[in-house]
């Protein structure tokens, strides 16, 4: 076959979707205009529909989809307004006839992005603009890549199908409780699931989750020429967040992220009212649960130590006897799976493809994937570009078209070596 290449009108279409603004209230806050995420799924399916995709679902998700225990507490808040899911549809769209699941391969792509205005631009190598290595250059590369499969070989499309989640609510945090996790439950998913986001075009077929936890103090303020008679949640707060960093710096669990700590912006004031957040990653459940303990664990030995330690101290006397009274810990995000492993037919397939194995040592990151966890079928993150270098999430995010181009071919590759192991496990020439 040729190698698979994204067309001018790959181009245009690719600048068209980051023209328009896709990032949800969870990224952009109360107040901003809605996301304009629809439209950018149906200029896709249309740009699809030319690679012979027909449209199965464009919908947002019944609200009991967020009252379910997993579902992080940002999104419940946000779930209040009616317009929240109504303006996050996802899509899904089909290649060839519905075919059983062992013989559809499904490819997953957000079109929701981080929040921040990006200048749009093509350099005739190199787009820039919100959203072109997370996930929106993804997504086009791969009706390119979906092409070219399609006309080296008739049996995609035919003897084999694919399915096409192009979704809302990956960033933000929502950990696409609303976007790919209904739609996994529905069964829109094949014996090969890949979803697509930025990995240097190596399969990584094993995803952490993250949990976040909020240690609050609701105590008394006081005035600053009367320190001693109020709760200082500034103290305690900034304590406990050094002494939470060392006690779980090198917890075997996960990674700890030490986050945001606020309790007020004057200068002449003791607040005593505060928060403090901790995003920690894991790679299996059993995992999750041993760090949450050792999170809850180090929070109380936290605190006898403060009070400890703060008991003579006039200023801090009070907070040092109350801090267990008005400290307490809140789990924000918690309960999600993990994507644990490779699955030995998903190994030989990406073999056959050509597509190189993550690094096994490796640190893995969290996407959409996790909801394949225990589902029937074989699924892997890949994609082009790097996270981190093409500043997806960061001022500048830009693709280059030569990865475009190389994850377009890889994703041809991909589908002609599932068309041809489906063959051969069915007998035909």
């Amino acid at each position: 076959m040729s190698t698979a290449r994204l067309t001018p009108a790959d181009h245009r279409l690719l600048l068209r979707l980051l023209e328009l603004p896709t990032a949800g209230p969870l990224e952009t806050g109360p107040g901003a205009p809605p996301p304009r995420l629809r439209q950018a799924q149906r200029t896709y399916a249309e740009a699809a529909a030319e690679a012979g995709c027909v449209v199965v679902h464009h919908g947002a998700p019944d609200p009991a989809e967020l009252e379910r225990p997993e579902v992080p507490e940002a999104v419940r808040r946000a779930a209040a307004d009616p317009a929240f899911l109504a303006d996050q549809p996802s899509l899904v769209l089909r290649l060839g006839p519905p075919l059983p699941r062992a013989a559809t391969a499904m490819f997953n792509v957000h079109l929701d992005t981080v929040a921040g205005d990006e200048p749009v631009s093509f350099d005739g190598t190199r787009f820039h603009g919100r959203g072109a290595a997370d996930a929106k250059g993804p997504a086009v590369a791969l009706l390119a890549g979906l092409r070219a499969a399609r006309a080296a070989d008739p049996a995609v499309g035919t003897e084999v199908g694919v399915l096409v989640q192009a979704v809302a609510g990956e960033e933000g945090g929502a950990m696409g409780v609303f976007g790919t996790r209904p739609l996994v439950e529905r069964g829109l998913v094949g014996r090969l699931n890949v979803f697509c986001e930025p990995t240097g075009l190596r399969y990584l077929p094993r995803c952490t989750a993250a949990m976040t936890a909020r240690v609050r103090v609701r105590g008394r303020d006081s005035i600053d020429d009367r320190p001693g008679e109020g709760h200082n949640a500034t103290v305690l707060l900034g304590f406990l967040a050094q002494y939470l960093a060392e006690e779980l710096a090198h917890h075997p669990g996960g990674t700890v992220c030490v986050a945001g700590l606020h309790t007020g912006t004057l200068h002449n004031r003791v607040y005593g009212r505060g928060d403090l957040l901790l995003n920690l990653a894991y790679a299996s459940s059993a995992a999750g649960r041993r760090l949450g303990a050792a999170v809850e664990a180090a929070l109380d030995s936290g605190l006898a130590e403060f009070s400890r330690r703060f008991a003579a101290a006039p200023p801090f006397a009070l907070t040092a006897a109350d801090a267990r009274a008005i400290t307490r810990l809140d789990w924000l995000k918690r309960g999600l799976p993990t994507l644990d492993g490779p699955d030995p037919w998903l190994r030989d397939l990406m073999e056959r493809a050509g597509v190189e194995p993550w690094p096994a040592d490796a640190r893995g990151f969290t996407c959409d994937a996790i909801w394949m966890a225990g589902v029937p079928g074989a699924a892997a993150v890949l994609g082009p570009g790097d996270l981190a270098a093409n500043n997806a999430h960061a001022q500048g995010e830009f693709a280059d078209l030569a990865d475009l181009d190389a994850f377009a071919d890889t994703v041809a590759r991909l589908l002609l070596a599932f068309a041809d192991d489906h063959r051969q496990r069915n007998g035909a020439s």
